[in-house]
């Protein structure tokens, strides 16, 4: 097992010193490429945040492109619980690795995600008692329930589109209600006829998580 991330890097903006780690994790069907471009824009808001991309581990089993974070073709709760879970086992050590090359801790990681990548990011930064700084999730759904008893609860932005068909808005709000219900701290934001995708209030609001969250030390 390689303890490496393939995938776009950009980052830290103007050359300044690593001090922070931001993940940016794609949907199904995509791969790394189709998030890093959000890193320019939000590089501005943390100057000194290195922004990583992965390419998910699999081949997309639904075309004949593309990655994948686990299995879509058994949609049953149990197979997507299943899926979500290997998938940030295999990204939990590769992450501490990064997290140590660059002597950084847990509060100087942020993992965003799309779609899939949503339902991963969240899955991994709650399944994971040390936490992290901040999690961003567009379009998404809580697969598992949270644990209640993270040593550092990360702030949690949630933003979906309300016209989207691709994963329903009710899946965004039921992740509100869920992670509300247990004690975490939680911006939900469902823009309207926006479909499946991230428009400019998202962008601008994944710029201000990360900001609140990986601004200066």
């Amino acid at each position: 097992m390689t303890d490496s991330l393939d995938g776009p890097r950009w980052g830290p903006a103007e050359g300044k010193r690593c001090d922070a780690l931001v993940l940016l994790l794609h949907g199904v069907g995509a791969d790394g490429f189709d998030l890093i471009d959000l890193a320019p824009g939000w590089g501005r808001a943390v100057p000194g945040a290195l922004f990583i991309a992965p390419h998910a581990p699999e081949p997309c089993d639904l075309a004949s492109y593309g990655r994948q974070w686990f299995s879509l073709t058994d949609r049953t709760p149990a197979r997507m619980q299943a899926g979500v879970h290997a998938a940030t086992t295999w990204l939990s050590p590769r992450i501490d690795a990064l997290l140590q090359e660059f002597g950084l801790d847990r509060g100087r990681l942020a993992v965003m995600g799309f779609s899939q990548g949503a339902m991963t990011a969240l899955a991994l930064g709650l399944g994971d008692r040390r936490g992290c700084a901040a999690l961003l999730a567009f379009s998404g759904a809580l697969l598992a329930p949270p644990l209640p008893d993270l040593a550092n609860p990360p702030p949690i932005l949630l933003v979906h589109g309300e016209a989207d068909l691709v994963v329903p808005v009710e899946a965004g709000r039921q992740a509100e209600q869920t992670l509300r219900a247990s004690g975490h701290a939680v911006e939900a934001v469902y823009r309207p006829m926006l479909a499946h995708g991230i428009d400019e209030v998202g962008i601008s609001l994944g710029a201000l998580a990360l900001q609140r969250a990986l601004g200066p030390r």
